[in-house]
């Protein structure tokens, strides 16, 4: 492009308004990962389980997506599933109302479910978008800050704003109680809590994040003030985070009569991996198994796999203490990081999913589009692009072994 020109569609770029340039950004990201899907179902094979006739619509509407539909069809069993040896089954129960009924709603003048699920996901995706840029501003640049826009647009699971996950309704209310806590404005948060809450799992990392943003407050508190209502709210907000937290346990027992139905049927999930699999939750347990599976599978042995283990904690640990980006971004950003990583050591089972667990991490794009290298740049987005098509082509083109589940 000619620099005059180049110059032109620069200034005309710029003064466009922020949403719109987003938009932008964000239709271009959709394009590319609707052309992955069509790719993905006109490769699906017999071997798939979406089969040789799959099309970008049963794409949309496979693995977890089955379950909402199935849930806002269906509702919640009073009675658990058991298998054959008498253990609690697959249910809905592991899944969250929210998204589920909200699709159900909205699917009414539309006539369909799928389609409302889907239109959930892509407008909540275009949304957290533009919360994630007015996050990042008072750190980035507005150029730094697009560019981390795209790459949350175009990141590897960006598959997930065109299917019928919850995870990108549960982005926009996280990233909307970031900003507010950010901004110390926390009066919205307590709406936001029950909202991320009743959605999908998490909100107890977030009430984590409270308690660690809390003791940065009260040390921090000579150079930025902390007035007593701040405490209150901070302590108020972390209490109401744990208590919707262990929410959704209650209600299970509750309505099926065994006190522990939601924690058995998340354990129900782990029959699929481990041959003799715990009957009781127990925190880090199922980090530790998994690492010891993977490890032995790969014939490298369970020693090698807590060492793995060992650099990997202390890797991230430093990345988010010492990295120059990641430092820019903010404590308030760190910190949340340094919970939901905690949080997902604590409660999940390292497998093909954890690529989709990591994706509430995304403010961390703003580290990677700090750098002012414009092929950097590129590179990044490249990388996303290659990423995504790879997440794509084995969870929904082959999705035939036991690793390929998103």
């Amino acid at each position: 492009m000619p620099q005059g020109l180049r110059a032109t569609f620069g200034q005309t770029w710029r003064r466009q308004p922020v949403a719109l340039r987003i938009g932008i950004l964000y239709l271009l990201s959709r394009a590319a990962t609707t052309l992955f899907l069509i790719a993905a179902a006109e490769i699906s094979g017999p071997a798939s389980r979406f089969g040789p006739e799959a099309t970008i619509g049963t794409l949309a509407m496979g693995w977890d997506a089955q379950w909402y539909w199935y849930l806002a069809e269906n509702g919640y069993p009073a009675d658990l599933p058991l298998t054959d040896a008498g253990q609690i089954a697959e249910n809905p129960w592991a899944f969250m109302p929210l998204y589920a009924y909200l699709a159900k709603v909205i699917g009414v003048p539309l006539q369909t479910w799928p389609t409302a699920a889907i239109l959930i996901s892509l407008v909540a995706g275009y949304l957290a978008c533009l919360v994630l840029f007015r996050m990042l501003p008072p750190r980035l640049d507005e150029t730094a800050a697009l560019w981390a826009v795209l790459f949350f647009a175009s990141a590897p699971l960006a598959a997930i704003f065109q299917i019928g996950y919850a995870e990108a309704l549960f982005l926009l209310w996280l990233f909307l109680a970031l900003d507010r806590v950010m901004r110390r404005r926390y009066a919205w948060v307590y709406l936001l809590i029950p909202l991320m809450g009743f959605t999908r799992p998490g909100v107890l990392a977030f009430g984590l994040f409270l308690g660690l943003h809390g003791i940065h407050r009260w040390i921090t508190r000579r150079r930025e003030p902390l007035p007593a209502r701040d405490i209150v709210h901070i302590v108020a907000l972390g209490v109401l985070a744990v208590v919707v937290g262990f929410a959704w346990q209650v209600v299970a027992g509750i309505v099926t009569g065994r006190p522990g139905a939601y924690l058995a049927t998340e354990l129900a999930w782990r029959r699929n991996w481990l041959s003799d699999p715990p009957t009781t939750f127990v925190p880090f347990e199922g980090l530790l198994s998994g690492t010891e599976f993977w490890f032995t599978r790969w014939g490298l042995g369970a020693v090698a796999g807590w060492i793995a283990l060992g650099l990997i904690v202390a890797g991230i640990a430093a990345l988010l203490l010492f990295e120059p980006h990641v430092r820019r971004l903010g404590v308030d950003v760190r910190l949340w990081s340094a919970s939901y990583l905690v949080y997902l050591a604590a409660v999940a089972f390292p497998q093909s999913s954890i690529f989709r667990l990591l994706v509430p991490l995304s403010p961390l794009w703003g580290a990677a589009a700090l750098a002012r290298s414009v092929p950097w740049r590129i590179g990044v987005l490249a990388a996303c692009l290659l990423g995504q098509w790879w997440w794509i082509y084995n969870m929904f083109a082959l999705a035939n072994t036991y690793w390929q589940v998103p």
